[in-house]
């Protein structure tokens, strides 16, 4: 799955030229947290709510709230805007956007194409949603957890004996439990399973969990 797949393209911008007031309200109404800063459609800067919050008077503050409103109305996005923005391309692997939000612990992803012309943007939530795909949370059928030896041929050999029985594999993965041990996640089309589960125990495979839904 790629970044364009998930992406959002219908994406609220503002411009440099705003003031940070509107740039404030934007956010409250559509519920972000950052928005892309655009000038001809390209890409020139990002605000945020760490930013907002940053420039914006304390309650602490001698000034009234006229003046307050005043301030934030004559301070303009650009003056306060990120500039050096971390991007990507709608080409890139989704798995690649995930380890790029994670490492620098942002919150979103503008999504550029040549000459910096912002095309989507992609969030965490995008990013939760794909995985939670990738996994199959959401698909009916069966989900099976087997304990195995960490070692070649596992995964053939089990996907062997789910043939024999007519199931179709929707979705597996793997993880590391321990040296030489590892968890699979089956998960299969149907929740007519029993046969197959007895067969698997037969070989000495050690079923952890069997869900149906």
């Amino acid at each position: 799955m790629y970044v364009k797949n998930r992406m959002n393209t219908n994406v609220i911008t503002i411009t440099e030229d705003a003031s940070i007031s509107k740039a404030f309200n934007l956010m409250m109404e559509h519920g972000y947290s950052q928005l892309p800063v655009v000038r001809d459609g390209k890409l020139v800067g990002l605000v945020t709510e760490k930013v907002l919050t940053e420039v914006s008077p304390s309650k602490a503050t001698s000034l009234s709230v006229y003046e307050i409103n005043y301030l934030l109305s004559k301070t303009k996005v650009k003056d306060i805007m990120i500039t050096d923005v971390i991007t990507v391309n709608p080409d890139m692997l989704i798995e690649e956007a995930a380890v790029i939000l994670r490492s620098n612990d942002i919150g979103s992803l503008p999504v550029v194409i040549d000459n910096n012309e912002l095309v989507g943007i992609l969030t965490r939530t995008d990013i939760f949603d794909a995985f939670i795909e990738f996994l199959g949370a959401n698909d009916p059928g069966t989900r099976i957890s087997l304990e195995v030896k960490d070692e070649l041929g596992t995964l053939a050999d089990i996907a062997s004996i789910i043939k024999q029985y007519g199931i179709n594999i929707q979705h597996v993965s793997n993880y590391s439990v321990k040296e030489g041990q590892s968890e699979i996640i089956i998960r299969l089309n149907t929740t007519d399973v029993d046969d197959l589960i007895a067969s698997l125990q037969n070989r000495g495979y050690n079923i952890l969990s069997i869900i149906k839904k």
